[in-house]
């Protein structure tokens, strides 16, 4: 446990240092040439490549540790209606806590208005600076538009269960990844006893080695949560966020709302955790998710954490924590919602009641889909824009600040799967003392 805490403390001093040092940089390189080559050089030849291999070495596990896990775990359920029962609750709580989150950030925009009166002429040149970002966003956006209902039932399908498997895992796309360890999970429950606990206790045997591999990875990372900080700390314009201040500080509030307010809420009514204790031993995870920008590269973190810290049984944490780092995007629902907002106050569209309740449904729809990797939800947001008669180009107007808030909102996401499975693991424990 003391090994435990010195690498919480070093993860969280590589975070704050990362911070310093970057603001530090900026400052100090000012608007001489000079200084800032020797900033660009430091962050692209020496805090890029140590963060690289950190995120890379957690990118190399996810696959094998969520699909030996997953599976081993469906396998020692051994009845598919546990499954179903764990499934089902689970699948509610990111149901709950997404609409929630997405309520959160229109409350917030309605009640401040910091789009109402936006200076026209910071608006035309924030539009200019990151028109190209946007043009970007937008192709992968329409990438994702289909013309006709048998081409949106495909895609759906292809998100699910795509004709080639493997393409889809070299691609990092979670979902059909999932589906195939359900299925296989699945199967073996249907083995005779024997061969089912061969094939399981193998299983169990890969992911205790991704485990392990996650353990080298964070001895890592202290030093790679510097790098990657002090990457977007040392290139982020201050006088950008002087003039989307108000926007920034109050989706960064509802961030706090959401983990502050009510995961406490749901650990103690749900879960039965001091939230104080819960946050201490998750905070490792959360510092990744912050400094990563990437449910994905933090999923293997999150999975070793909760079993060895948090006490959450392995077939739970299997099951849970995958299933969350691809459809439970709490922080992005939030973000989402917030963001159309302040937009369609800054280009005077006038969204009522009814239309606000449809971004809150098609935010929480979107989030699911939104991809695990920095900035992934922004194409899917520009749909949201388009639904709701919103620019989508004006997307442009928040590209600058977005890594930043995609810090915070991919802490959000997953500090939402680990609260989750809390649940799920009290709600099965429960149910076992009953039936005893």
């Amino acid at each position: 446990m003391t090994g435990s805490k010195s690498q919480q403390y070093s993860i969280m001093a590589g975070l704050i240092l990362g911070a310093i040092a970057g603001i530090g940089a900026k400052a100090w390189a000012g608007s001489s040439a000079s200084a800032q080559q020797l900033v660009d050089f430091f962050s692209t030849y020496i805090a890029h490549p140590v963060g690289q291999v950190f995120l890379r070495i957690l990118f190399f596990v996810v696959v094998p540790l969520v699909f030996a896990s997953l599976a081993a775990g469906i396998a020692r359920l051994g009845d598919l209606r546990q499954l179903g029962r764990i499934g089902g609750r689970t699948l509610a709580f990111f149901l709950l806590t997404s609409i929630c989150a997405a309520s959160i950030g229109l409350v917030g925009m309605n009640l401040l208005e910091p789009g109402v009166g936006f200076d026209a002429q910071t608006r035309d040149r924030l539009m200019s600076d990151f028109a190209t970002d946007a043009a970007t966003v937008k192709a992968a956006s329409d990438a994702q538009r289909v013309s006709t209902p048998i081409a949106r039932v495909n895609q759906i399908l292809d998100m699910f269960i795509p004709r080639n498997i493997l393409g889809s895992i070299t691609k990092m796309e979670m979902a059909p990844l999932i589906v195939f360890a359900l299925l296989f999970g699945a199967a073996l429950t249907l083995l005779p006893r024997d061969r089912r606990d061969a094939m399981t206790s193998w299983l169990n045997t890969v992911a205790d080695v991704m485990v392990i591999i996650v353990g080298f990875a964070m001895k890592l990372a202290p030093y790679a949560v510097f790098c990657l900080v002090f990457i977007v700390t040392s290139r982020f314009g201050w006088e950008l966020l002087a003039k989307l201040a108000a926007y920034v500080g109050i989706v960064l509030a509802s961030y706090l709302i959401q983990v502050g307010g009510l995961y406490p809420i749901l650990l103690r009514w749900l879960a039965d955790r001091s939230p104080v204790e819960f946050f201490r031993k998750a905070m490792p995870i959360m510092v990744t998710a912050f400094s990563t920008s990437s449910s994905s590269a933090t999923l293997p973190t999150s999975m070793r954490l909760a079993h060895s810290e948090l006490g959450v049984r392995e077939s739970v944490c299997g099951f849970v924590l995958p299933l969350g780092a691809t459809m439970n995007m709490n922080g992005t629902a939030l973000f989402e919602g917030a963001v159309v907002l302040f937009l369609a106050q800054i280009f005077g569209v006038d969204l009522s009641l009814g239309e606000q309740a449809l971004v809150i449904g098609l935010c929480v729809l979107t989030s699911i889909g939104a991809a695990g990797v920095p900035g992934g939800s922004l194409p899917l947001l520009m749909i949201v824009m388009a639904q709701v008669g919103v620019p989508p180009d004006g997307l442009a107007l928040v590209l600058g600040v977005d890594r930043l808030l995609d810090m915070g909102r991919t802490a959000v996401n997953v500090i939402g799967d680990v609260v989750c499975a809390a649940f799920i693991e009290n709600s099965e424990r429960k149910i076992e003392a009953h039936a005893t």
